[in-house]
């Protein structure tokens, strides 16, 4: 089918431009977005009388979009799910679902403006394309885990289950100064040397019975 754009259309052309796209792609996208016209000798002529309206239009559009943009710049979101051990979603992530937790910072994005080839189905952070206008786009962050803390341990970069392991208690966490924790060690280290001296002693009596025997 042959179209006459309205706006600037990614890898179709600009405003104005005709172009021939696949019937299917005008009937159930383009036409209805009223994103172009049918390309006929009526659209055309009507096209040329509005022009400079559609393309005020536009440039406000595109405006409103860049100072949204500004605001998503940056911006990172926490959704919690429940999850299996492997980090398995058991309640996929969406387009509604990422909208809806921009929306909790007063991000007024909309659903379909999210780009998303299939739902997120793991735990992790993710990188999300905002499209906001033909020609704006924006980029987000989403954590998606089980918890705040987990969340947060993602966010730097660390393994929930490692970030576990690492919590080894040493002799030095029990004592409030340096000197308390040293005198620790010390006294445990002259408890191994007098074990040790004991263990000294009994061989030595035991060689010393043997020979009087």
């Amino acid at each position: 089918m042959e179209i006459i754009l309205l706006e600037r259309v990614r890898k179709l052309g600009q405003i104005g431009d005709i172009v021939t796209v696949k019937n299917g792609y005008a009937r159930n996208f383009l036409l209805p977005q009223k994103k172009a016209l049918r390309s006929t000798k009526a659209n055309l002529a009507f096209f040329e009388t509005q022009r400079a309206e559609i393309e005020t239009r536009n440039l406000e559009a595109k405006t409103e979009a860049e100072a949204v943009s500004n605001k998503l710049e940056g911006v990172s979101a926490i959704i919690i799910r429940q999850a299996g051990e492997s980090g398995n979603l058991y309640g996929s992530v969406s387009a509604r679902d990422i909208a809806a937790a921009l929306g909790e910072q007063d991000l007024k994005v909309a659903r379909t403006q999210v780009i998303m080839d299939h739902a997120i189905k793991y735990l992790g952070i993710y990188t999300i394309q905002i499209k906001l206008h033909a020609e704006v786009f924006s980029t987000i962050e989403i954590n998606i885990a089980r918890s705040a803390e987990e969340a947060e341990m993602q966010a730097q970069g660390l393994d929930a289950k490692a970030a576990e392991e690492d919590l080894d208690v040493s002799v030095e966490d029990y004592f409030e100064n340096e000197e308390d924790s040293e005198a620790a060690i010390a006294a445990e280290h002259e408890g191994d040397e007098s074990e040790e001296t004991v263990t000294e002693d009994v061989v030595a009596e035991e060689a010393e019975e043997e020979k009087s025997e």
